[in-house]
């Protein structure tokens, strides 16, 4: 970490599909997160409430701004709400009232979601480039940033925990079973076939990407993975380089100040 001064407090708000993670940023780096189930229906009286559950255990802490990451555009107004009444600040939004300072080369760059572009960002800012950042969330994401610094496409497909509903709700008779590691890829019953597919498939998925990706690219490219689990895929893949389970809220707050060193 950079010994640069920073004397500013902030608070980065990262609201994905199925959880919004908000954490305090200062000197330290990440100083406090903290999570909750996203929910459309949540107003700023109950957004509030959780906060000020949260900062009663952090002491002496004064917020100077709040910068909001989001896939979902329908909890944007009570946050803003949120942190106007809590705070007593116009929060930055990503995409809207601040945007990640990286340049970008695809076809409709607009398209992007604001956590993949904070992601790359955060990526080629700490690790450097050319690089793939793997995101096991909702989807499973690639994104690929180049030497230069240009974010220049990416992959989606469906997250874990996606496809294991999708199995749930259309078959019947197949049971809803957790993410393991089966003792073999042969299943010899039920489960551990469902866990096998769902464990060696993603392996299978993360690793052919990336050789495919490397390949197209014609580089060798550092692969940072980040998500709940990506240290579970990492254990049994020499795939993915590292993990960094912070990246997003970190490319939040580099978004903020691009010369932002403090988790170099």
């Amino acid at each position: 970490m950079s010994n640069k001064v920073f004397n500013k407090t902030i608070l980065v708000i990262d609201v994905g599909n199925t959880n919004t993670v908000f954490a305090i940023v200062n000197n330290k780096g990440i100083y406090n997160k903290w999570r909750m189930s996203t929910s459309a229906n949540r107003t700023s009286d109950e957004y509030e409430i959780h906060i000020k559950s949260f900062l009663s255990n952090v002491s002496n802490i004064s917020i100077s701004d709040v910068i909001i990451s989001s896939v979902v555009p329908s909890v944007i107004y009570e946050l803003k709400t949120f942190v106007k009444n809590t705070f007593n600040i116009n929060p930055k939004i990503i995409g809207d009232t601040i945007i990640p300072k990286i340049n970008i080369s695809i076809d409709r760059p607009d398209e992007v979601g604001a956590d993949r572009l904070v992601n790359s960002l955060a990526a080629h800012k700490i690790y450097g480039g050319p690089i793939i950042v793997v995101d096991f969330g909702t989807a499973t994401t690639f994104d690929i940033v180049n030497k230069e610094g240009t974010y220049i496409g990416g992959i989606i497909s469906p997250g874990v925990h996606l496809s294991m509903d999708a199995l749930d709700k259309a078959t019947a008779r197949l049971p809803r079973i957790a993410i393991n590691k089966p003792d073999k890829i042969i299943g010899t019953n039920t489960v551990t076939a469902m866990q096998s597919g769902i464990f060696w498939g993603y392996i299978s998925l993360l690793e052919g990407i990336i050789v495919r990706i490397k390949k197209e690219t014609k580089s060798e490219m550092k692969v940072i993975a980040t998500g709940g689990l990506s240290k579970l895929f990492k254990t049994h893949s020499d795939a993915i380089d590292d993990i960094d389970e912070d990246l997003t809220l970190k490319g939040i707050a580099l978004t903020w100040d691009i010369k932002l060193d403090i988790f170099i």
